[in-house]
């Protein structure tokens, strides 16, 4: 039977506050037993100590198990990305499949997950890291039935970072890690797992990417990849979301890379290859019809947005992925006319440096 994808956004009031969600379950909207992955943006800083996202995992872990077996909800990806900086809104995205009894005809959004074994603190941000998503991603596309990888619009990454006492362990079996810096290594997380995803989609090669080039080389990059790391996990969680001709139902998904903070073009022309035509903020029945907006930013590292200067890799009391998150965010809602984006910092060899990708989901209806 053709499977049929469901995008529910939600607002939320705390990093624990899941009643909204219940309720929605209690009412039917959302069938527990068929969420695949939630997506989150908590208002902790987005550092290493932002423990908003592994609070709000607890919560939804917790409050699922009421309405569903504990190892089903372990199957869940959940993807929390800390900091709404900026106009930003706390919220989660719900992401659910299940089979139907419908006609596939066209093509509809397809969505697939998978979790990778855990990455040893000596392989974060080395070539090992890139193999093991590039698998992992793989496996998530077939677990969506999306034989091709140009069907593919997004991989969103939830992966792993090093703290002192895994950094300590490594040391221990006599490995050595690729950073010592906590806060670096979150980077470098988010950059090997985006090239992995450059990998599997064949945009680039294994081959091609030199390891002293991870975090460091920017002109590799990814055009669909979106990664996040964070403390509360050992391996990776991986959703894709693409478009199948297995699948029914009235959503869809597109994507555009930005080119800068303020490069809003590619997802209003996105928005146009969905059937969504605006030449400037989206009217009330168009915002309607949106049902997620995925999005990464970053500070461009030559420190300026073109040709003016910006100080966001100087401001010593607020991290740079702060800075770009309410910047990007701020952008994104003045095209959209909604705060609830879901956009996360750090967009190392996502996108072009400075810029980065932005995925779209909408009804057709």
């Amino acid at each position: 039977m053709p499977r049929r994808a469901y995008v529910t956004r939600i607002h939320a009031r705390s990093p624990d506050d899941v009643e909204a969600l219940e309720a929605a379950i209690k009412r039917g909207e959302i069938e527990a037993r068929s969420i695949v992955a939630i997506l989150g943006k908590t208002e902790g800083n987005g550092c290493v100590n932002d423990f908003t996202r592994a609070f709000a995992v607890r919560a939804m872990q917790s409050m699922l198990a009421n309405h569903m077996p504990r190892e089903a909800v372990g199957r869940i990806a959940m993807v929390m990305s800390g900091g709404t900086e900026g106009c930003l809104s706390p919220h989660w995205i719900v992401f659910a499949a299940r089979e139907v009894a419908e006609a596939a005809e066209g093509g509809a959004l397809a969505l697939g997950v998978a979790r990778t074994p855990d990455v040893p603190g000596e392989h974060l941000g080395r070539r090992s890291q890139i193999e093991l998503v590039a698998a992992g991603v793989e496996a998530a596309m077939a677990d969506a039935g999306i034989a091709s990888a140009d069907e593919v619009h997004y991989v969103q990454v939830k992966c792993p970072l090093l703290t002192s006492e895994r950094i300590e362990a490594a040391e221990q079996r006599g490995k050595t890690v690729a950073t010592r810096d906590t806060l670096k290594s979150m980077g470098l997380s988010r950059a090997a797992s985006a090239l992995g995803v450059a990998v599997a989609l064949g945009e680039m090669r294994i081959d091609d990417i030199p390891e002293e080039a991870i975090g460091r080389d920017f002109s590799l990059y990814a055009r669909r990849a979106a990664t996040s790391a964070g403390i509360e996990l050992l391996d990776h969680e991986i959703m894709v979301a693409g478009m199948s001709k297995a699948w029914t139902g009235p959503l869809a998904v597109d994507h555009g890379v930005m080119h800068d903070g303020i490069d809003i073009e590619p997802a209003r022309a996105a928005l146009e290859r969905l059937g969504i035509a605006a030449a400037g903020q989206l009217a009330p029945a168009q915002r309607a019809k949106v049902k997620a907006v995925l999005a990464k930013a970053e500070a461009a590292a030559a420190g300026r947005i073109r040709g003016n200067r910006h100080i966001m890799l100087d401001d010593s009391d607020i991290s740079s992925t702060r800075h770009a998150r309410a910047f990007v965010g701020g952008a994104l809602a003045g095209l959209f006319g909604f705060t609830d984006l879901f956009v996360s910092g750090g967009a190392e060899h996502q996108g072009p440096d400075g810029g980065g990708p932005v995925a779209i989901v909408v009804s057709r209806d």
